[in-house]
């Protein structure tokens, strides 16, 4: 009996997004073994496990900005930004990759200031305030490559593209990326502090916290994510487009949903924003692997996102008590007679 509590104590320390989104990749990849086997090959997993990095990490970014009640529609234009001025400014060059890379992250950097000031300090609404940003981050995309794509240098090829002990090393860069993303959120006074002004802000400010502040951050901290998944893609792809970042809009949210983050603010899951993103980008493989469009491939992702909604965010318990509730449980109506 000892032992059976102990293991239900473990188990309810557990995220349920986490232990969800687990059990959902272990099926999805029984399944692509007996449906489409090429999905689940060492190769096509090694194919499938960079963009999986790239997307967790945009993840993270995304997760950081929902805990605090917002949601941050920029994604594609810091990622695309990032590209942009990573490959033509470089111009194939290993020894102007790093400034290039530097002067992408003042942007973004700056693009994440504006959007928290816009959001958190003058109560711009996220959708408008993200959007608007990611419509100026596209201008200076167009501004900067005309929509032609450019190649890589072989620095950036080498490091986020090749494999280090059989694993990708963008896999390296995500991990990394999610203890730190992690420790500081779950182990840290700030972090502490950040997921309470995420949950009541109210409450927070009464507390003496300084709410705008720490919205602000969480704007500057997701550009930095994006800026990352940004650099590893354009190293990944030998001749990233303009429009690279395009896909990550989407799937970052449904990343961020599936893994348990409540799209009202408060607690993150860092951990099963992570698995969420390997779920998805093994979805998008095993889909590809049926042979059906990419058209097809978007919808599967947006029934995921609705299905991650679902999940969370539905009181199921009181659902079924609805559903199959007896007659007994019906209050009988009041028949009112005229004296």
């Amino acid at each position: 009996m000892r032992g059976e509590s102990t293991v239900g104590q473990l188990f309810s320390r557990i995220p349920r997004g986490l232990i969800l989104v687990f059990a959902a990749l272990v099926l999805l990849l029984l399944a692509g073994s007996v449906i489409a086997p090429s999905s689940v090959s060492r190769g096509a997993l090694l194919g499938m496990l960079p963009f999986a990095a790239v997307l967790a990490i945009a993840g993270l970014g995304q997760t950081l900005v929902v805990q605090q009640g917002g949601i941050d529609l920029s994604v594609p234009g810091a990622i695309s930004v990032t590209i942009v001025i990573s490959t033509p400014q470089a111009n194939g060059q290993d020894s102007r990759l790093f400034p290039a890379l530097m002067m992408a992250l003042g942007v973004v950097i700056v693009a994440g200031l504006i959007n928290g000031f816009l959001i958190s300090r003058r109560g711009l609404n996220p959708i408008i305030a993200t959007l608007g940003m990611n419509a100026l981050l596209y201008a200076v995309v167009l501004g900067l490559s005309g929509g032609i794509p450019r190649g890589t240098t072989a620095l950036a090829a080498k490091i986020a593209g090749r494999l280090t002990f059989g694993i990708p090393n963008s896999v390296y860069f995500a991990v990394a990326a999610t203890v730190l993303v992690t420790v500081i959120s779950k182990k840290t006074v700030a972090g502490r502090r950040f997921e309470a002004v995420g949950a009541n802000p109210t409450a927070a400010r009464a507390a003496g916290l300084r709410a705008k502040r720490h919205g602000m951050a969480a704007y500057v901290w997701a550009m930095i994510l994006y800026w990352l998944a940004g650099a590893l893609l354009a190293g990944i792809l030998s001749q990233p487009t303009a429009y690279q970042g395009d896909a990550y809009l989407l799937s970052s949210v449904a990343a961020v949903v599936l893994g348990g983050t409540s799209l009202l603010g408060g607690k993150g899951y860092p951990i099963a924003t992570v698995l969420s993103a390997v779920f998805l980008a093994q979805l998008g493989q095993f889909v590809l692997a049926l042979g059906v469009s990419t058209a097809i491939r978007t919808l599967v992702e947006a029934a995921a996102l609705a299905v991650g909604v679902g999940l969370h965010t539905i009181d199921w318990t009181a659902v079924r008590k609805r559903l199959f509730r007896t007659d007994s449980q019906v209050e009988p109506s009041v028949v009112h007679t005229g004296a």
